[in-house]
């Protein structure tokens, strides 16, 4: 899943109106984080927002498929889907997506255990 940190900095200051999004490394690419929340991941040098039941129609209507990745052959499909093209050419489009993926995210995270 290498992804190059050239596209994680380049995904990061993109999404800087919405906050402090800093990128993490993880298993190869980066999880795409806003105040301690993973919101994104990128795998392969493609942008993948997280997506719930509110924000998952919009990607569907546009075609944007998930994330997927096999584990011991097995596919397994994530809550993520690609991020829309245009959102690279447009910034402003690109922050409503994070920011409906944020949200998506804030929604399904788990409570932290004590």
């Amino acid at each position: 899943m290498g992804s190059s940190r050239e596209f994680a900095d380049f995904v990061v200051e993109s999404l800087q109106p919405l906050g402090p999004v800093v990128a993490r490394r993880m298993f190869g690419g980066f999880g795409i984080y806003l105040d301690g929340v993973m919101f994104a991941l990128i795998a392969y040098d493609t942008l993948y927002l997280k997506v719930d039941d509110r924000n998952g129609q919009a990607y569907e209507d546009a075609g944007l498929p998930y994330f997927v990745y096999e584990d011991k052959s097995t596919p397994i499909r994530m809550p993520y889907r690609e991020a829309p093209g245009e959102g690279f050419d447009d910034p402003e489009v690109l922050c409503d997506w994070a920011s409906a993926a944020y949200a998506a995210a804030l929604r399904t995270r788990r409570p932290k255990r004590r």
